[in-house]
């Protein structure tokens, strides 16, 4: 599987300019054949406008949907398409999307852990389910950025035989040591590849720091992207996972009566 991460500097409140990037980055990266391309978290308003995000949330993802299935069509490709702001009823979500080589929507992920440091639990209403999903018969799963603190919730996903994870973000430059070591760790624990979409620029008071990768499950990096806008694409070899599995019985050997 060849995975593409495009890592975009999005705009704090502008979705017309979002999604005018996103569409030029997707079309540029579609030209290397990825199988799978990534987009980063909240790419179309950004992380957070906190004045009008009702207003520019988009309604049951109607817009979003639209735009990204037919690229996903016209492209060939599967597109995890990062999240964006979801309005249902009056509650806003932060809600990804996966689409399908035949620009199918075949997943909905609304993000579980809302970052309450920077007040997103105030803003937005959190999710109430995992997300699995199979691209080209592969088993995979989808966590939106502050979830890849939890390792629960990522056992959760991997424990029924997961073998690509897929990270979407807007991770602060600040943290980013804590981003690289967090997606080394739930790939080496979990014995699976793992995509993870950063954004990159600022917003506000806060600079976002890129650095979106690709890691194996040893936990080596495939690819991985500077501070700027860039796209960074590898191929994963699944048969890297299942040596790995069959030497190391992680999953067999876990005391889950315990914990």
């Amino acid at each position: 599987m060849r995975v593409s991460c495009i890592q975009m500097d999005v705009k704090l409140g502008r979705p017309e300019e979002n999604y005018r990037e996103a569409e030029a980055r997707i079309r540029e990266a579609a030209k290397d054949n990825p199988d799978v391309i990534l987009l980063p978290e909240l790419w179309d308003v950004g992380f957070f406008p906190r004045e009008n995000l009702k207003e520019l949330a988009d309604p049951d993802c109607t817009k979003a949907v639209s735009f990204l299935s037919g690229l996903a069509k016209e492209l060939g490709i599967h597109l995890v398409a990062g999240s964006v702001a979801c309005l249902r009823g009056e509650k806003v979500y932060n809600t990804a999307c996966v689409f399908d080589r035949t620009g199918t929507c075949i997943a909905r992920y609304d993000k579980t852990h809302l970052f309450s440091p920077m007040g997103e639990h105030e803003f937005f209403t959190p999710g109430d389910h995992v997300c699995r999903f199979s691209l080209d018969g592969h088993h995979c799963g989808l966590i939106i950025c502050y979830d890849i603190r939890f390792p629960e919730l990522t056992r959760a996903l991997t424990v029924q035989g997961l073998e690509m994870l897929f990270v979407v973000s807007q991770w602060p430059d600040v943290r980013i040591p804590h981003l690289q070591v967090l997606t080394r760790a739930r790939a080496i624990e979990n014995q699976m590849f793992l995509a993870c979409c950063n954004a990159c620029g600022e917003a506000g008071d806060t600079r976002y720091g890129g650095c979106s990768a690709v890691v194996d499950p040893w936990g080596q990096v495939l690819a991985q992207a500077g501070a700027g806008p860039e796209t960074v694409t590898a191929d994963c070899d699944f048969g890297i996972t299942d040596r790995i599995r069959q030497s190391m019985h992680v999953f067999a050997d876990r005391r889950p009566e315990l914990y």
